[in-house]
């Protein structure tokens, strides 16, 4: 007759012992998991506007300007969500009747703001300057993903501070040239590469990965030397960049 095995007291006291350690370790990783999940962080999912507005429409088979919109992205730290006027100045002229711009058409006759969803948003206790970042050559893809492409406007990433920092301790990986058009300032550089797309112009590789993919982060050795390069040219102070204060603030 098979025996019945029976643990020692110290092993079910071993046992024990590990089920008490472990059960916190499971818990942090689990919530960890759910915080970097899209339940939490909203990446990838549409929110809905009063307008169903499409940056594809407008940026990309349009060809119109982030700037056209997004007046002071350039000078100040917020981007700017455009005024109804802005709307207006083409919707006078052109889908008048259309049934999805009436809200627009409200908006602008009783002159009352329309009310955008925002879809990223940074918490209060967090500094971010848009500014800053155009003029150091970050494209908007790069924090908002492939927002050219999108129909309705999702979040492109997750805005949490591990993200962030991953670029403030290395941004040598995420700075490039375009080497193609060498007088340009990184400001131009940031807004050329859509026009670039608009004169279907070849793109480089990390060109085409802003693009689709929203990242032009590179690990090759001559990306990385040649964004040393930037760093320095740009003024770019990388022991600040991971000092609390520069966001916390």
């Amino acid at each position: 007759m098979a025996q019945i095995f029976k643990p020692s007291s110290n092993t079910v006291a071993r046992f024990s012992l590990f089920l008490g350690l472990s059960a916190p370790v499971i818990l942090g990783l689990a919530g960890a998991a759910v915080s970097r999940s899209s339940l939490n962080t909203k990446v990838n999912v549409p929110k809905n506007q009063p307008v169903p507005f499409s940056h594809q429409h407008h940026a990309w088979e349009l060809g119109i300007d982030c700037r056209y919109c997004h007046v002071s992205v350039e000078k100040s730290a917020q981007a700017g969500i455009p005024g109804t006027e802005t709307c207006m100045s083409c919707h006078s002229q052109i889908w008048t009747n259309s049934p999805l711009l009436e809200p627009v058409r409200k908006s602008y006759e009783e002159n009352i703001p329309l009310k955008w969803n925002l879809v990223n948003k940074v918490p209060e206790f967090v500094y971010f300057n848009h500014s800053i970042h155009i003029n150091r050559g970050i494209n908007c893809n790069q924090c908002h993903g492939p927002v050219q492409q999108m129909h309705i406007t999702a979040k492109g990433n997750s805005f949490q501070m591990q993200w962030c920092l991953e670029c403030h301790r290395a941004p040598e990986k995420y700075l490039m040239a375009d080497k193609a058009n060498p007088g340009l300032t990184p400001r131009q550089q940031v807004f050329e590469l859509y026009w670039k797309v608009q004169r279907q112009e070849k793109l480089t590789a990390r060109e085409e990965a802003l693009v689709t993919g929203g990242t032009a982060r590179s690990e090759k050795a001559e990306d990385v030397t040649a964004g040393k390069e930037l760093v320095q040219k740009y003024g770019i102070k990388t022991q600040q960049l991971s000092d609390c204060g520069v966001c916390h603030r």
